[in-house]
């Protein structure tokens, strides 16, 4: 790590403590319940993608598995190992959400793009229209719930260039 990148995750920290006890008086909408929030949603999904998506194959192969059979197929294993993946990764941004915006807003919009690919999808395929009950919908609440406690606006631009 450049001393550059220390000092911006240094100056991102403080000004995440400042917003959340400026939050606690009323003066900022990021308050500490908020981030409370938005870090439980993070665990919650992290470990979704990390343990969910695969139990759910298992549970539920029409709903969540695209490719059936007797053996877990290619396309499973590499689309679980990639949810796995930012699984981790979300985890680590729960410590620290406001450092991690990014990571938060990629998981948002990823999520609603490859929902909306999978709709359309099992809409034309009517041997895969149980994921519109399945995973679609499941990827479009974490998405709504995670956008709807993340940070934007003034308050993410002013993260971004470490000021208020």
């Amino acid at each position: 790590m450049t001393l550059t990148q220390a000092k911006m995750s240094e100056q991102v920290f403080n000004h995440e403590s400042q917003l959340q006890l400026e939050g606690s008086q009323g003066k900022n909408a990021v308050g500490p319940a908020r981030i409370k929030y938005l870090r439980i949603a993070l665990q919650l999904v992290g470990v979704t993608f990390i343990f969910g998506i695969y139990t759910l194959t298992l549970l539920w192969p029409s709903g969540w598995s695209w490719h059936t059979g007797h053996h877990t197929p290619h396309y499973l294993q590499m689309i679980l190992s990639v949810y796995a993946t930012l699984g981790i990764f979300l985890l680590f941004a729960s410590r620290k959400p406001l450092a991690h915006l990014s990571l938060i807003w990629f998981t948002v919009w990823s999520s609603v793009v490859h929902a909306a690919i999978m709709a359309v999808q099992a809409l034309t395929n009517p041997d895969q229209i149980a994921h519109l009950w399945g995973d679609v919908p499941a990827l479009l609440v974490f998405a709504a719930v995670l956008a709807f406690l993340t940070p934007r606006g003034t308050v993410a631009i002013a993260l971004a260039k470490g000021k208020k």
